[in-house]
């Protein structure tokens, strides 16, 4: 079973809604909820930073249940999209969620969410050993599914619990959704040791969000390169953090002059800041660059964690051994995920990757064995922690709109060209919808012609051109 709570007087989850759970209620909740699942069936989780959805994650795991954890405020259109593909045959979402569960009828209720079942089984068949779905970092509309096995689970949440030192007595507060592969890896590992969770999803840039991290006297947090560009305009170099000890970055890499600035003031102030880097396809965390190393090392993501190890080769597929030179990044280690998922047919797959995971980043290492992110192979980039694909991106504006499109850009800030002028700030507008994310991330331009070349490509360096 994993994460079999162990029943104690001991603070498992404080809501900055004035809510708690010791691990003893936590696990009384648990196993009211269990009962009315069943073993080997698919659910859809709606999810949000809340003890409910907390004990909802931990239900089905601990059942044999296999949740696909999706943010609650999922496009209705998108998850409609996803329920015809992957016919569930369990819903746990909150009271209030709007949407057609005509098919599903209500069996359980509490704390303010409710566990609706399929009025007919399905009849999914599903591999023994997948324990978890989720989306691949910020799908944009496609239904494709990273499979996570329960050794993934626990291998991942044992090796982030070992290098980050983690003890019962931390008190993480949640800065990052529970859908999203590093928000969760947050919660695996501090279950792992039986740390309080701090769970809220008020924004940083909000006053409640540090009154309630102040008066639980949160011990650490996580974020994307986004969060700390926010956390220096917010002034947290002036804040008075004395319960703070340690910071964690992944999601994207972070500028190599912002890396030095939080490793420096860290340093300063006795606290901790360690990069790192993962993929959902990895459960979570690959790399982590040691606190002792942020100053010294910044830029980079340092070295793979306990029980991984990392290759590079070049485009031959041979082994790159020399300091200094690029190649296509390798991972290879327990937390490598199954495979993917595209429809219910799929879910019935074994181990398609056998623990190694061609990483798609292209990287080189120093003479110390220190890895650094150099660029991405394919075409994805990170959007505030967030992974986007532009190609199918492009598919779905061109899908939606009149228009050619293509878009290109950096992590955090996505450039769409479309041949129709009059939609522009349209296309913007959706495309912050369809991906729920701010609309300043997008930039949307006017140009005659997408430019191709003669095989019908798009050349993408002449665009901004």
């Amino acid at each position: 079973m994993f994460f079999e709570l162990q029943p104690s007087e001991k603070t498992a989850l404080v809501s900055s809604d004035g809510s708690r759970f010791t691990y003893a209620e936590l696990d009384q909740e648990v196993k009211k909820l269990q009962a009315n699942l069943t073993a080997g069936k698919l659910a859809f989780c709606l999810c949000e930073n809340s003890p409910a959805s907390v004990m909802g994650y931990l239900a089905c795991l601990n059942n044999r249940t296999v949740p696909l954890l999706l943010d609650k405020k999922i496009d209705r259109e998108l998850l409609s999209h996803l329920l015809e593909v992957y016919h569930p045959d369990f819903l746990y979402l909150p009271a209030e969620s709007e949407g057609d569960f005509s098919s599903y009828e209500e069996i359980f209720s509490h704390h303010n969410y409710k566990l609706m079942k399929a009025r007919q089984d399905a009849g999914t068949v599903l591999f023994e050993e997948l324990a978890l779905l989720l989306t691949t970092s910020g799908s944009v509309g496609s239904p494709k599914l990273v499979r996570q096995s329960h050794k993934n689970l626990q291998a991942n949440a044992e090796s982030i619990a070992q290098y980050l030192e983690l003890t019962e007595k931390e008190r993480p507060v949640t800065t990052l959704p529970m859908n999203y592969t590093y928000g969760l890896s947050i919660i695996n590992s501090h279950l792992q040791v039986g740390a309080t969770i701090l769970l809220t999803d008020l924004p940083m840039n909000m006053k409640g969000f540090w009154e309630f991290m102040k008066t639980e006297k949160a011990t650490s947090f996580g974020g994307v390169p986004f969060t700390y560009e926010m956390l220096k305009k917010l002034r947290i170099f002036k804040m008075d953090l004395p319960d703070l000890s340690y910071m964690t970055q992944a999601g994207g890499k972070l500028g190599a002059e912002l890396h030095k600035e939080f490793a420096e003031w860290a340093r300063a102030q006795g606290k901790k800041f360690i990069v790192m880097y993962g993929q959902t396809e990895a459960t979570a965390r690959m790399a982590y660059l040691p606190a002792e190393y942020s100053v010294e090392k910044y830029g980079s993501m340092g070295r793979a964690i306990p029980g991984g190890k990392f290759t590079l080769i070049d485009v031959n597929g041979d082994a790159i051994t020399t300091p200094d030179t690029v190649g296509e990044l390798v991972y290879e280690g327990a937390n490598v995920t199954l495979g993917y998922a595209e429809q219910a047919e799929d879910l019935a797959k074994g181990d398609e990757r056998g623990g190694r995971l061609v990483t798609g980043d292209m990287a080189k290492f120093d003479a110390d064995g220190f890895f650094y992110i150099v660029g991405r192979k394919k075409r994805f980039l990170k959007v505030y922690g967030n992974r986007v694909n532009l190609d199918e991106l492009d598919q779905l504006v061109k899908a939606n709109f009149d228009t050619d499109c293509a878009s290109t850009g950096t992590d955090d800030h996505v450039k769409t060209y479309v041949t129709n002028e009059a939609i522009t700030d349209q296309v913007r507008k959706w495309l912050s919808q369809r991906t729920h994310l701010s609309e300043k991330a997008f930039e949307v331009f006017y140009i005659p012609e997408i430019p191709k070349n003669e095989s019908g490509k798009v050349v993408y360096r002449q665009l901004e051109a």
